[in-house]
């Protein structure tokens, strides 16, 4: 897991920095590791990195998007979800909008406006794309392509409870500051793999979620 060399000084930088810095550094080039198992996503984690290649050798690719919903409040904030706890997979986590992309997606992007609007009736309407993160591997398979969006203010929420069972937001400025970026460890086959955590509240915001919003702090506030 890759540590920052060098920080911008505030993780409190306004809605038009944010987005005028995201825009610069992203765009809609889809990676060839969302389908090639033979490309494994880097994590910058020695254990994680390791886990994944063994995964991939293991388990089919299974190709996933989601959005990151950057809403725009002159303080800027995420939208998030908390899975339904009847789910069969990842059940009552905090997760983005999105899920697997399905052949009649024509692109990652429309697989995450597509799950956005199914999951918690997000209209594309409010929605401006900036462009794809980083691909983000998981111990399930799942190689997932997040989109960052800019999300103008004024959407009514319909939450889809056989998927979700709440969405709520979290200050931007909460997610992109490092000093809460909690690094924890688990044991996979002998090997010890890093994972982030983002405690919120009464939120735990871990896993995939925490890890692509570190993607994001290192891509958009790292130098």
């Amino acid at each position: 897991m890759s540590e920052p060399k060098v920080k911008t000084a505030p993780a409190e930088i306004g809605s038009d920095a944010f987005f005028e810095r995201a825009r610069a550094r992203l765009g809609f080039d889809v990676p060839p590791g969302l389908v090639d198992p033979n490309i494994v996503p880097p994590s910058g984690d020695p254990g994680t990195d390791r886990m994944l290649q063994i995964i991939a050798r293991e388990q089919p690719v299974r190709p996933a998007a989601v959005l990151i919903p950057v809403v725009d409040h002159p303080q800027p904030t995420v939208l998030l979800t908390q899975r339904s706890v009847h789910l069969a997979e990842h059940a009552g986590q905090i997760s983005f909008p999105g899920g697997k992309i399905d052949a009649t997606d024509a692109s990652p992007l429309d697989a995450a406006l597509r799950e956005a609007f199914e999951e918690i009736g997000l209209g594309r309407e409010f929605i401006e794309p900036i462009g794809y993160l980083d691909l983000y591997g998981t111990g399930f398979g799942f190689r997932i392509l997040p989109t960052l969006a800019r999300v103008r203010p004024g959407f009514k929420l319909v939450v889809n409870h056989s998927e979700v069972d709440d969405a709520f937001e979290v200050p931007l400025a909460f997610l992109m500051n490092p000093e809460n970026h909690q690094v924890h460890s688990k044991e996979f086959r002998g090997m010890e793999r890093s994972y982030y955590a983002m405690p919120f509240a009464e939120r735990y915001i871990w896993g995939a979620t925490a890890g692509i919003l570190r993607v994001l702090y290192e891509r958009i506030y790292l130098s």
